[in-house]
């Protein structure tokens, strides 16, 4: 009994900090999403589910999440598997770069992907002069997704480093004593295996991007139309404040993450069961 309660003790400052930093401001976002013209009501709702141009920026917050997370998985998938054929002591090394990487984001990675490939960049400049035809913005399309991927890249990789230690040698000993090829045994064993920690990455990564702002804002402005700059607009009142919109907004972008989260976390039961079966 005292040892319980002081871990209580000890708890009480996480709770009040989840508290007042996580439940209260999620509580008055809520409350706020439904008022307008101080009266509780659904036309913040209505005015997203009617607008184009905001239904537009939610599909492109979920087309550039999911290309970046698509993409930063198969690349971390890949480099995971590298790091493994080095040494206990090189994978140390390696890892502590990707974590001081992962923690690289936001304005200064903005600027630092300007200082090399904006329009006055180093890479730019040197492409330029030696006449090869550069025909990439680093403020476009192409641009949010480069910095997208990068963000996402030593997330995905720190996510996945531990999927690998799973496969243990015995079991690629024992497919190869019965013959079977490299393909066969990870279609038969290895995938089965890394496929639901994939798909909690892919979630979390998915999840990520949706809420990315920073990045995004400082490379484009408010010039690319996504879900997360909007609200930021609606707040700071580049045109016009109307922060119970900008609540309905963020209520419907965290109901899309929320959702990517229970359905990634549903394949997941569903893999592993099929998995014990097997």
């Amino acid at each position: 009994m005292k040892r319980l309660n002081s871990a209580l003790i000890f708890l009480i400052p996480l709770i009040l900090i989840v508290l007042f930093y996580f439940f209260l401001p999620l509580i008055y976002m809520l409350f706020s999403s439904f008022m307008s013209n101080k009266s509780v009501s659904f036309e913040n709702y209505m005015s997203i589910f009617t607008s184009k141009f905001l239904l537009l920026s939610f599909w492109n917050s979920i087309k550039l999440s999911f290309l970046s997370a698509i993409v930063a998985l198969i690349a971390a998938l890949l480099g995971v598997y590298a790091i493994y054929s080095y040494s206990e002591t090189v994978r140390e090394r390696i890892l502590v770069i990707i974590n001081l990487t992962s923690n690289f984001s936001g304005v200064p990675l903005a600027f630092a992907f300007i200082i090399l490939l904006g329009n006055s960049g180093f890479i730019t400049i040197i492409m330029n002069k030696m006449n090869w035809n550069f025909d990439f913005s680093i403020y476009s399309w192409s641009g949010l997704v480069l910095i997208y991927i990068y963000f996402q890249l030593p997330l995905a990789i720190m996510l996945l480093y531990p999927i690998y230690y799973g496969i243990q040698q015995n079991l690629k000993d024992a497919a190869t004593l019965l013959k079977a090829t490299p393909f066969v045994f990870w279609r038969k064993i290895g995938i089965p295996i890394i496929l639901p920690s994939v798909a909690g990455t892919f979630a979390i990564l998915f999840a990520n991007a949706m809420g990315a702002y920073a990045s995004a804002y400082a490379l484009t402005g408010s010039s690319y139309n996504l879900a997360a700059i909007r609200i930021g607009n609606l707040l700071s009142g580049d045109i016009f404040a109307n922060p119970e919109l900008a609540s309905a907004i963020a209520v419907v972008l965290g109901s899309i993450m929320v959702t990517s989260m229970l359905l990634s976390e549903w394949l997941t039961k569903r893999a592993r069961k099929d998995l014990i079966r097997k």
